[in-house]
C-alpha cells in the first residue's frame, strides 16, 4: 500500500490527486489550512478511515515537519511526498503594496515545497538503502514558469524557481535512489484558474490531469507537461528569441490584482 503526503490537498490540483492516489489504495496525508475543505475531500476518498488529516499553513515550516514525522510514523515510511500548495496573484511591480503579495506566493510556492520535502528525505534515504528505491519527491512547476507573463510577475517567478530546484534536487539525490518529479501543468480546471477573466487554452478537467500526473510519478519521469499540447506550446516559448516573445506577449492579458 503506498503512502502519499499531499500538501495544498483540500482542493484543486491536490484535491485531485488525492482522489486518484486513494483510488488506487494509497494512503494519504492531507495537509490544508481550512479543517472544513479538508474533512470534505477525506470524506469523498475510499476508507476515509484510513487516511490522514493536517490542518496547517505550509508557511508554518516546524508545523510541517511535525506532520511529517506523524505521517511517517503512522505508514511506517512514505512512498510518495507532492508539494502541491500554491497561489496565484496579479502583481506589478510599480505598486509598493505589490511587494508582500511578491513575498507571500514565493513563501507558499517555492520556499514551502523545500520545507515539504525536507523532513521526508532522510527516511527515503534509508528506504532505498533497504531495497526500496520507488520514492518520489513531486514539485509543481507551471507552464507559466518558462516565460515571465506580463503581471504575473510572482508567479511565474516562483514556478520558475520551482522547477530550478527541483532540477537541482534531482541531481542532488540521484545516487540515493531517490526520483525528483517536476509536473508542469498547462491551464487546469481549479478554483485558481476559474477567476481568469481570459480564453485558457488546452484546458483540462483536474481528475485528467490528476490521472496523467499519478502515471508519469509512478513512471520516475524527470520533468512532464500536462496536458501534451502544452508541452508542445512550452517547447516553442523555450525557443522563442526574446525580441518575438516580447512582440506578442507585451499585450497578453493579466491576471487581475487584488486591490
Amino acid at each position: 500500500m503506498q503512502r502519499v503526503f499531499i500538501t495544498g490537498a483540500s482542493s484543486g490540483i491536490g484535491a485531485a490527486l488525492a482522489l486518484q492516489y486513494a483510488a488506487q489504495g494509497a494512503t494519504v496525508g492531507l495537509v490544508g489550512r481550512r479543517r472544513q475543505p479538508l474533512q470534505l475531500v477525506r470524506d469523498r476518498l475510499p476508507h476515509p478511515e484510513r487516511h490522514h488529516l493536517y490542518v496547517l499553513d505550509v508557511n508554518d515550516h516546524e508545523a510541517l515537519r511535525i506532520a511529517a514525522a506523524d505521517f511517517i510514523a503512522e505508514g511506517n515510511g512514505i512512498d510518495v511526498v507532492i508539494a502541491s500548495a500554491g497561489i496565484s496573484q496579479g502583481t506589478l511591480t510599480e505598486f509598493a503594496e505589490d511587494q508582500k503579495v511578491f513575498e507571500s506566493v514565493f513563501a507558499t510556492n517555492m520556499l514551502a515545497t523545500v520545507a515539504t520535502f525536507s523532513p521526508f528525505i532522510a527516511t527515503m534515504k534509508q528506504q532505498a538503502l533497504a531495497g526500496q528505491r520507488d520514492c518520489r519527491l513531486v514539485g509543481i512547476g507551471s507552464v507559466a514558469g518558462i516565460r515571465g507573463l506580463p503581471g504575473a510577475g510572482a508567479y511565474s517567478g516562483s514556478k520558475a524557481a520551482v522547477m530550478h530546484y527541483c532540477e537541482s534536487l534531482r541531481v542532488e539525490l540521484r545516487a540515493s535512489g531517490i526520483k525528483v518529479v517536476t509536473l508542469v501543468p498547462g491551464y487546469i480546471d481549479t478554483p485558481m484558474t476559474q477567476v481568469n477573466q481570459y480564453r485558457m487554452p488546452f484546458l483540462m478537467p483536474a481528475p485528467e490531469f490528476a490521472a496523467q500526473a499519478s502515471a508519469a510519478i509512478t513512471s520516475g519521469s524527470s520533468y512532464q507537461v500536462i496536458p501534451w499540447q502544452m508541452g508542445f506550446v512550452a517547447k516553442l516559448l523555450r525557443v522563442l528569441p526574446d525580441w518575438l516573445y516580447d512582440a506578442v506577449f507585451a499585450k497578453a492579458p493579466h491576471k487581475a490584482r487584488k486591490v
